[in-house]
């Protein structure tokens, strides 16, 4: 029975996405959200209870990538559609009565989507990964959703983010960020010393602090904490020797 346990928790993983994509169609942004983070919480816990039980298998290992591609390639893909229909700045892109403009938010699923396939067959990333995780990518447009329902319209940061000319180019850059050849660091400790592990405690105390400063708009601290790690893994791909 216990060898089933992992899989179960990765089934869940795939719920959450799945009601995700529904609460997004239905207006339900917070819940979406919300349901993209159990997502990620289940994602987190099924590798670890895994390694706990000794039961890792490829059956596992295939599982999780199809549960992911649900919760961090679709889910945050039909929230971006949702929010690029909202945007009229490319509404001339269009066959008859259909708009075009929005159904680029699917790029975001299709390089998710690559970005797993090459996870499952790439053995450099068991300590570090080549590219941007999909969770992380996922929060961060999920984070993105929800400023732009929660803030007010007067604050700048809904107006930048309600423009076309900021989410096609972020459905650019994110999409190339989870299929480049860029190393991130992993929140993997081999050791508890500073030495070595510098950059994932930076990461650590800085996240941690920024969840207590927005604890009221925890939407806030993911836009920062997403874009602060990849800046952090350059900065230590350029400086400092990485580790394998």
């Amino acid at each position: 029975m216990k060898k089933h346990i992992p899989n179960i928790i990765t089934l869940f993983n795939v719920l959450s996405g799945t009601i995700g994509v529904v609460a997004v169609l239905e207006g339900h942004w917070m819940a979406g959200f919300v349901l993209m983070i159990a997502a990620a919480i289940f994602d987190f816990f099924d590798g670890l209870v895994a390694r706990l039980l000794g039961v890792s298998s490829p059956v596992g290992k295939e599982l999780d990538s199809l549960a992911d591609m649900v919760s961090f390639g679709v889910l945050p893909g039909m929230m971006m559609f949702m929010m690029m229909r909202n945007t009229h700045e490319l509404d001339f892109i269009a066959i008859s009565d259909i708009r075009l403009a929005p159904y680029f938010a699917f790029l975001i699923p299709m390089m998710s989507a690559m970005r797993l396939a090459k996870f499952n067959l790439d053995e450099r990333q068991t300590s570090s990964f080549i590219g941007l995780p999909t969770p992380a990518n996922a929060l961060f447009i999920g984070a993105i959703a929800i400023a732009w329902h929660d803030l007010c319209p007067c604050n700048i940061v809904h107006q930048v983010i309600i423009s076309s000319w900021f989410l096609y180019p972020v459905t650019v850059i994110l999409s190339a960020l989870l299929v480049a050849e860029l190393p991130l660091f992993a929140l993997k400790f081999k050791n508890m010393k500073w030495r070595s592990n510098e950059f994932r405690f930076i990461f650590l105390i800085g996240s941690i602090a920024l969840l207590g400063i927005f604890y009221q708009w925890l939407y806030m601290a993911i836009i920062i904490i997403i874009p602060t790690y990849i800046i952090l893994s350059i900065i230590q791909n350029l400086f400092f020797k990485r580790e394998d």
